[in-house]
C-alpha cells in the first residue's frame, strides 16, 4: 500500500509489475541523458554563438549531415524504447492458462467478486470499513491494526493463492470504474456491458491494496481494493469456508426479498 511521503513505486509483487518498474527506471535514465544533452547543446550555443563572440553572423542555411542526424537519431531512440514496450504489452495482454478465475464488478461505490470455478460459484461484496467499523474490528481483534489501513481496509477481502495464475474478468454495473492494483501491475477499465480481462501471478504472500482510479461519482475515493495472497493450503480452506458463508448469506437475502414482496 502507499506510505506517507513515498516517492518510488510500490514494491512489485508480480512478474508484470517487475517489468513495469524496470521499464520505468530505464526510460527515466534515457530521458535524463537526452535532457542533459539538449541542455549542454543550449549552453554551448548561448556562449559560442552570441553576438559578442560572433559580431558577424553566420549565413549557413543548410547542413545535410545535421538534418539527417537529428532525424535518424530520434527515430532510433524511439525504436529502442518501443521494443521493450511491445514486450511488456504482450506480457500484459496475453493471458496464460488460468489456475483461478475471479470476476470483478465495479459498483457505486464498492467491488463485487465472483468465483465461478469448480461448479460451486459464489460471490460477495467488498466495502470499505468506515472509521467506526474499522475501530470496532481492531478492538474485537477481527482484524489486525497493521492490516486495517485507513481508507483501504474492507469487510471482505478477495483471496487468491500465491504462485498461481489468476485471471481477472472485470466489468461495471453502473458507471465506468477502473480496477487498479499497483503492486501487481494491474490497471483495467470496468465498463458496463463490457467484460475486460487481465491477469497476475503473485510471487509472495500478503495483503495488497488498490483503489478505483477512474472518477466514478461522489464516493469514488472510498472504494478500495484488498486482495490477500495466501498459500494453496490456506486458499483451499478459505474456499470451503467462503462457499458456505456466502451461499448462506445469499439464501438469507433471497428469503428476505421474497418475504417483502
Amino acid at each position: 500500500m502507499p506510505l506517507p511521503w513515498q516517492v518510488n513505486l510500490q514494491p512489485a509483487a508480480t512478474e508484470v509489475a517487475t517489468f513495469i518498474h524496470w521499464f520505468h527506471d530505464w526510460v527515466n535514465i534515457l530521458i535524463t541523458v537526452i535532457t542533459l544533452f539538449v541542455l549542454a547543446l543550449l549552453v554551448y550555443v548561448v556562449f559560442r554563438f552570441n553576438e559578442k563572440a560572433n559580431p558577424v553572423p553566420s549565413k549557413t542555411t543548410h547542413h545535410a549531415l545535421l538534418e539527417v542526424a537529428w532525424t535518424i537519431i530520434p527515430v532510433l531512440i524511439l525504436v529502442v524504447i518501443a521494443i521493450p514496450s511491445f514486450r511488456l504489452l504482450k506480457l500484459q495482454l496475453e493471458v496464460p492458462k488460468a489456475d483461478v478465475t475471479v470476476k470483478v464488478t465495479g459498483k457505486q461505490w464498492y467491488w463485487s467478486y465472483e468465483y465461478p470455478q469448480d461448479g460451486a460459484a459464489f460471490g460477495f461484496d467488498s466495502l470499505m470499513l468506515d472509521e467506526k467499523q474499522r475501530a470496532e474490528a481492531i478492538q474485537t481483534k477481527k482484524i489486525a491494526e497493521s492490516e486495517a489501513p485507513r481508507l483501504l481496509a474492507v469487510d471482505n477481502e478477495a483471496v487468491v493463492p500465491v504462485g498461481k495464475v489468476v485471471r481477472l474478468q472485470v466489468t461495471g454495473a453502473d458507471v465506468i470504474h477502473k480496477f487498479a492494483l499497483p503492486a501487481f501491475g494491474v490497471k483495467i477499465d470496468a465498463i458496463p456491458g463490457r467484460l475486460n480481462e487481465t491477469w497476475f501471478r503473485a510471487d509472495r504472500e500478503g495483503i495488497f491494496y488498490g483503489q478505483c482510479s477512474f472518477i466514478c461519482g461522489q464516493n469514488h475515493a472510498f472504494m478500495p481494493i484488498a486482495i490477500r495472497v495466501v498459500s494453496q493450503e490456506r486458499y483451499t480452506a478459505w474456499l470451503a469456508e467462503a462457499k458456505q458463508k456466502f451461499a448462506n448469506a445469499a439464501d438469507a437475502a433471497s428469503k428476505v426479498a421474497a418475504a417483502t414482496r
